[in-house]
C-alpha cells in the first residue's frame, strides 16, 4: 500500500544547495510517451526495433551502393563530463560508418551539460551553417527543446536524437529521424529493485538529481516513486546538482551533517556520484550504499573498488551503431525499416560482480570505442 504523505515527500520540490541552476524542465512528465507505452500504442514498430536490433548486435554488413559524395554529420554533445558514453558514442559511430563503407564528412562540437545551453546554441548554428545531412543532438533542458523544434519544422537535417528513448507527445506530426539511446526508467528500475532490497525496504536516503530536466525525471523521478511505495523509507533530501561534482559533493555533506543515519544515495548520473563519494570517503562513510549510472570507465574503477555498491552498464557502443546503421538504411532508401527509437541493453552491476563477469561485459559494450583504462 502506497503512503500518500510518503509519495509526497518523494515528489514534492526540491530543496538546493547554494546558487544552483533552477529551470523549468524541458517538458512536463506527461508529455513524453514511456517506451513500453509507445510500443504498445505502436504495435506496428515491435519487429521492426527487433530486427534492427539484431542488426546492431552483428557484424557490420557494407552498403551495396555506397553514396556518390561524403555524407556531412554534424553531432552536438554535452560530452565535457567525467561520463565517457558521448566520447564513446563518438567513436563506435565513426567505426561503424568506416566498417559499413560509408563516406562521410563529420563534425563535433562538445559542451558541458546543462549549463552551457548558450555555448550549444552557437555550436548548434555552427553545425547548422555547415548544412548537414544529418544532425545528432540531444534533450535535457528547455532551451534544447526549442532549438529542435525549430529543426524538426524546417524538415532539415535529418535529426537524431541521442540518450532519449521517449518520444514526445506533441511532436507526433514531426518525430526526429531517431531517438536513440538506453531507457533512463528500465535502468532506473534496476537500481532501484536492488538497493531497495539492500536496506529491506527501510530507512533514510538522499536524492542527488541532474539538472532540472529530462534525465532528472526519468532517473531521479522514477526512483522517488519506486522507494515512495514503501512507507518505511523516507527521504530526507533532493537536490539539483547540475551533474557537478562540487555540488554532488556538497549536498552529501549537509545531508550526512543532519541525518547521520542515512542508509543510501541515489544518483542522476556518474559525475553526481563520483562527487557524492569523495563526501563519503572524507566523512568515513563508505557503508552508505551508492549507484552509478551508465557503467564508463569512471565507474568501474569505483566499482571495482568498492566505491559504488551498483551501476547499470549500457553496452555502450549499442549506440553509435545504431546510429550509423539507421544512416545506411536510409541511404540505401529503407528509411521503414529505423525503428522510431532504439534503446540499447543495459545490465545491473554490483560490487561484488566477479572479474570474469565483468570482463565479458566490457568487451561486448565496448566492442568498438575501446576497453577502459581500468582493463588494460
Amino acid at each position: 500500500m502506497i503512503s500518500r504523505s510518503n509519495l509526497q515527500r518523494s515528489l514534492q520540490a526540491v530543496t538546493l544547495v547554494g546558487a544552483l541552476f533552477i529551470g523549468s524542465p524541458v517538458s512536463a512528465a506527461s508529455d513524453y510517451i514511456r517506451l513500453d507505452a509507445y510500443l504498445e500504442e505502436h504495435p506496428e514498430q515491435q519487429p521492426i526495433a527487433t530486427h534492427f536490433a539484431d542488426i546492431v548486435r552483428n557484424q557490420a554488413i557494407p552498403i551495396t551502393k555506397p553514396p556518390t559524395r561524403p555524407i556531412k554529420i554534424a553531432i552536438v554533445y554535452p560530452g565535457l563530463q567525467a561520463s565517457d558514453y558521448w566520447r564513446r558514442s563518438q567513436s563506435s559511430f565513426e567505426q561503424r560508418l568506416h566498417s559499413l563503407g560509408i563516406p562521410f564528412e563529420l563534425k563535433s562540437f562538445f559542451s558541458h551539460p546543462s549549463v552551457e545551453t548558450g555555448l550549444q546554441s552557437q555550436q548548434l548554428a555552427q553545425a547548422l551553417d555547415w548544412k548537414p545531412d544529418y544532425l545528432a543532438f540531444t534533450l535535457d533542458v528547455a532551451p534544447q527543446g526549442r532549438m529542435i523544434e525549430r529543426i524538426l519544422a524546417k524538415g532539415t537535417p535529418k535529426l537524431i536524437l541521442q540518450n532519449i528513448t521517449t518520444p514526445l507527445v506533441r511532436w507526433h506530426e514531426h518525430q526526429p529521424f531517431l531517438y536513440v539511446g538506453f531507457d533512463h526508467a528500465t535502468g532506473t528500475q534496476l537500481i532501484a529493485d536492488w538497493m531497495l532490497n539492500r536496506i529491506d525496504y527501510r530507512g533514510k536516503y538522499l536524492l542527488l538529481y541532474f539538472s532540472p530536466g529530462y534525465v532528472s525525471q526519468m532517473r531521479g523521478d522514477t526512483f522517488a516513486a519506486e522507494a515512495a511505495k514503501y512507507p518505511n523509507i523516507e527521504q530526507v533530501g533532493a537536490f539539483y546538482t547540475d551533474g557537478n561534482q562540487e555540488r554532488a559533493y556538497q549536498a552529501t555533506r549537509k545531508t550526512l551533517g543532519a541525518h547521520p543515519d542515512l542508509k543510501m544515495i541515489y544518483a542522476c548520473s556518474t559525475d553526481v556520484a563520483l562527487g557524492a563519494l569523495r563526501a563519503l570517503r572524507e566523512m568515513d562513510r563508505t557503508d552508505v550504499l551508492l549507484n552509478g549510472w551508465g557503467g564508463g570507465d569512471a565507474e568501474l574503477i569505483e566499482l571495482q573498488q568498492k566505491g559504488l555498491d551498483v551501476t547499470v552498464m549500457r553496452i555502450n557502443d549499442d549506440n553509435g551503431i545504431a546510429m550509423a546503421e539507421a544512416i545506411k538504411l536510409d541511404l540505401a532508401g529503407q528509411p521503414q525499416q529505423v525503428p522510431q527509437v532504439f534503446s540499447g541493453d543495459i545490465k545491473l552491476l554490483d560490487s561484488e560482480m566477479s572479474a570474469a563477469q565483468l570482463e565479458q561485459l566490457k568487451q561486448q559494450a565496448f566492442r568498438l570505442s575501446g576497453m577502459p583504462s581500468a582493463a588494460q
